[in-house]
């Protein structure tokens, strides 16, 4: 009934209700300033934690190295820091270990590439001849001396080495060989110390060239065997300059830590000797500034030293960059 009320007479004209236009934007709702600062902001506070790290860890200890190479201080906290000027810079060229301790650290440097870098791409490669779970017990065996702390390594390598009933003397004496001192014997010190380090550098190694192998494209492989490529061949002209990416990545990794990572070796199993025969960069400013308690004079030589490592890792990213193939 109430509908038919509202219907208009007949007869009677109705002026329709204009539609709102299609095109017409619908109103939107003003989000406070706050909210969307506070949005936007939501990425970088995920960063934050890092960057605190980088600020207490990395930034901070360096501020207060550059500023300490310009005094000299004791470490006696009663004894106050005279200011050095820039003689400390002078003097850090005139240490009579710093010519040593170079040359043994280039050393040092050359002799890990062949752990960090050629074992790796071997192991790698054989390993992809074992399937199942074989390949990962053989990948776990081979990255577990990495989990052990260094100090740790050093004293069972100290064991294994030791000249009296050592496991690599009695080893050696069923050959007939006469016990040789390892870490006493210049002519062994070194080497014995950069086995030990790149024993326990491998598996780190094998990991990183096993992620790099994993992203090539198994394409690659599978269109050269069409064409009538030899294994050895794939793995020369496809596989390894596909991997230089990672090979760089880990030889810059060694140029960059790897005489940071001797340290506990040196200092645990040789203190630098004998003879300054096992003596690097970093154990020469530890020995300066804890040794000789002359704090001035190790941060002066640490700040050389880091802007010589900066420029080492400038010229590694720019090889990276030049010299690498990606697969796109």
């Amino acid at each position: 009934m109430t509908a038919l009320l509202d219907r208009p007479a007949p007869g009677r004209f109705v002026e329709p209700v204009p539609a709102p236009p299609r095109d017409s934007p619908r109103p939107v709702a003003r989000r406070p300033l706050l909210r969307r600062l506070t949005s936007g902001a939501t990425p970088y506070l995920y960063l934050v934690p890092a960057l605190a790290g980088l600020v207490v860890w990395v930034y901070s200890p360096l501020v207060q190295t550059i500023e300490l190479s310009f005094y000299d201080w004791n470490l006696v906290p009663t004894s106050p820091a005279r200011p050095a000027g820039w003689s400390n810079y002078t003097e850090a060229f005139n240490l009579p270990q710093l010519g040593r301790a170079t040359v043994n650290t280039l050393v040092y440097l050359l002799a890990l590439l062949p752990f960090t870098i050629v074992i790796p791409v071997v192991v790698v490669l054989l390993s992809q001849r074992v399937h199942g779970r074989a390949r990962a017990f053989y990948r776990t065996a081979i990255f577990a001396p990495y989990l052990i702390a260094p100090v740790v390594t050093a004293i069972v390598w100290r064991w294994l080495l030791d000249p009296n009933g050592g496991l690599v003397n009695q080893i050696l004496g069923l050959f007939g060989i006469t016990p040789i001192s390892f870490l006493r014997d210049p002519k062994w010190a070194m080497w014995s110390i950069v086995v030990i380090v790149g024993w326990q550098l491998l598996g780190f190694a094998v990991l990183v060239v096993s992620a790099g192998l994993s992203g090539i494209s198994d394409d690659y492989a599978a269109a050269a065997r069409t064409d009538g490529a030899t294994e050895r061949q794939i793995t020369r002209r496809i596989t390894l300059p596909l991997l230089s990416p990672t090979l760089l990545f880990m030889a810059t990794l060694t140029v960059l830590a790897a005489a940071q990572l001797m340290f506990p070796m040196i200092q645990t199993l040789t203190q630098g000797g004998p003879g300054d025969s096992t003596t690097n960069l970093y154990y020469l400013l530890y020995d300066t500034a804890f040794g000789s308690f002359d704090v001035g004079l190790a941060s002066a030589a640490s700040v050389l030293f880091f802007l010589g490592f900066g420029l080492i890792a400038w010229g590694a990213v720019w090889l990276m960059d030049r010299w690498s193939f990606h697969d796109d």
